[in-house]
C-alpha cells in the first residue's frame, strides 16, 4: 500500500530553499555550481539576497518568492527597533531593494507584497511580535508552495499516458520549487505511482537549465531523459517522440499570455504546427491579473557576457559585437493548450477561466 502522502513530512525533504536553525540565515543550493557541485550557500544580508536571486543562485519562480519571503523575515529580525514607523520604514526599504533584483517573476513581489501585508495587518503587536508573525507568514508561503506542487502534479498527470514523450524546456523541477515541480511534477508523481515516460529536455540557451538542472534532475530521479539542443525540438517532434510539452512559467497575463525562458515561445510554434498539445504549469501566484496581456510583461534583459563567453573556454565571438540577451519570452495564449495550476486546469478563453481558478 502506498504510504500517505503527508505536507509537514514533505517539508522536511527540502534543501534548496530553507530557513536556518537558528533563523538568521537562509539558506540555498547554488544552482550555478550544478550538476558539477552540490554547494549550499548561507544569505544573511540584503545584499547576498539580492545577488542570489540577480544571479541565478537559486531560480525558478516559486523558489525565488520562497526565498525572498524567508530573506525579508531574516532581514526584518535584525531591524533594530520598537517604533513601529521606523520597523515599517526599514522593512519597506529592503522590499524595495529585494524586489528590484529580477522584474519578469511575478512570485517574487507577490512573496514579498504578502510579508508587507503580514506587517501591516500586525501594525498592533509589539515589533517582536510582528517578526514572529513574519517567520510564521514565510513558512506558510513554503508549506503552501509543496502543496501546490503536489496539486499541479496530480492535475499535470491527468494530461498524459504511460509511456508518453514529453518535450520540456528550462528547469521547472524540485530545485525551482519546494516540492515535486511545477512542469516536472507529473512525471515525478507519475514515476512513484510505477509510470514510465520518455523525456526530451531542451539544454535551454544561453544559461543551460535545462542541461545542468532539468537533465540532472530526471535522471536522478531514474526518469528517462534525453538531451537535445534547443535547436533540435522541431526534429524529434516531426519524429513523432513527443506526445506532449510541458513548460513552466514566470508570469501569466489575465489573457492567458506566458513569460518563460527565453526559446519557449519557439517550441510553442513548433509544437501548433506539428498538433502536439502544448501545456503550461505554474501556481496561481504567477497569475498576474492586473497584467493585461504579454506585452505588459516587463521582459528582463542579461548580460551579453552569457552569450559570448560564459560556458566557453575563449570568448567564441569578438567583443565589439554586440549581443542581445532577453531572459524571458512571450507565448501566446493562442498557442497554449491548457494552463495547469494548483486549482485545476485552465482551457480557452483565458480571460473567463483565470478568474474562475481565483474563486
Amino acid at each position: 500500500m502506498a504510504e500517505m502522502w503527508n505536507v509537514e513530512k514533505e517539508m522536511k525533504k527540502v534543501t534548496n530553499v530553507r530557513l536556518s536553525g537558528d533563523r538568521s540565515a537562509v539558506i540555498i543550493i547554488d544552482q550555478t555550481k550544478l550538476p558539477g557541485r552540490e554547494e549550499y550557500l548561507e544569505l544573511r544580508t540584503a545584499e547576498e539576497i539580492y545577488d542570489a536571486i540577480l544571479r541565478l543562485k537559486v531560480r525558478g519562480a516559486p523558489a525565488i518568492g520562497i526565498c525572498a519571503a524567508y530573506g525579508i523575515a531574516v532581514l526584518a529580525g535584525k531591524i533594530q527597533t520598537e517604533d513601529y514607523g521606523e520597523f515599517l520604514m526599514q522593512f519597506r526599504n529592503y522590499k524595495t531593494y529585494l524586489e528590484s533584483s529580477r522584474p519578469t517573476a511575478v512570485n517574487l513581489s507577490w512573496a514579498l507584497n504578502r510579508m508587507e501585508q503580514t506587517v501591516i495587518k500586525n501594525s498592533a503587536l509589539k515589533v517582536e511580535k510582528i517578526k514572529e508573525a513574519l517567520f510564521d507568514e514565510s513558512y506558510s508561503i513554503q508549506r503552501e508552495d509543496v502543496m501546490m506542487c503536489r496539486a499541479i502534479s496530480e492535475h499535470g498527470l491527468t494530461l498524459i499516458k504511460d509511456g508518453a514523450g514529453i518535450l520540456t524546456h528550462c528547469n521547472a523541477g524540485p530545485l525551482a520549487t519546494s516540492g515535486y515541480g511545477t512542469a516536472l511534477g507529473p512525471l515525478f508523481l507519475g514515476k512513484e505511482r510505477g509510470m514510465n515516460f520518455r523525456v526530451f529536455a531542451d539544454e535551454t540557451r544561453p544559461l543551460l537549465q535545462g542541461a545542468r538542472l532539468t537533465a540532472y534532475e530526471l535522471y536522478k530521479g531514474g526518469i528517462d531523459v534525453t538531451l537535445i539542443c534547443d535547436n533540435m525540438a522541431g526534429v524529434v517532434m516531426k519524429n513523432g517522440w513527443i506526445d506532449a510539452c510541458f513548460v513552466g512559467c514566470d508570469r501569466i497575463a489575465a489573457n492567458g499570455d506566458t513569460a518563460n525562458k527565453i526559446g519557449t515561445s519557439t517550441v510553442a510554434v513548433l509544437a501548433k504546427h506539428y498538433g502536439i498539445p502544448f501545456y503550461v504549469l505554474g501556481p496561481t501566484s504567477t497569475i498576474d491579473m492586473n497584467c493585461p496581456s504579454g506585452r505588459d510583461i516587463p521582459i528582463e534583459l542579461r548580460p551579453e557576457e552569457e552569450i559570448r563567453s560564459k560556458f566557453y573556454k575563449e570568448q567564441m565571438t569578438p567583443a565589439e559585437i554586440p549581443c542581445y540577451n532577453p531572459a524571458f519570452d512571450i507565448t501566446d495564449h493562442e498557442l497554449i493548450s491548457g494552463i495547469v495550476t494548483e486549482h485545476g486546469i485552465a482551457k480557452a478563453p483565458y480571460e473567463e477561466s483565470l478568474k474562475k481558478l481565483f474563486l
